[in-house]
């Protein structure tokens, strides 16, 4: 089917990309001019672009709660020692 990316091209995508083509994705199924077969396929693309985002999101949290870290563990040790 045209226009369709194998699964190995949506682990390129970025979040963004990959958001807005599970955004055209839903579109299109709501608005139930696509055939049943399409519909499916679709459906599967969907399934694929939203576990590569939980994917991109994970790996954001990840560093998120690694640059975080030091941070509060500096914090931490400030705060005991100005309690002493």
């Amino acid at each position: 089917m045209a226009g369709q990316k194998p699964k190995n091209e949506i682990g390129k995508l970025s979040f963004e990309e990959a958001i807005k083509e599970l955004t055209d994705i839903v579109g299109k199924i709501e608005q139930g001019d696509i055939a049943l077969q399409d519909s499916l396929q679709q459906y599967e693309k969907g399934m694929a672009l939203i576990k590569h985002c939980r994917t991109i999101l994970k790996q954001a949290e990840e560093r998120i709660e690694k640059i975080s870290r030091p941070e509060a563990e500096s914090q931490d040790s400030s705060e005991s020692e100005a309690e002493n």
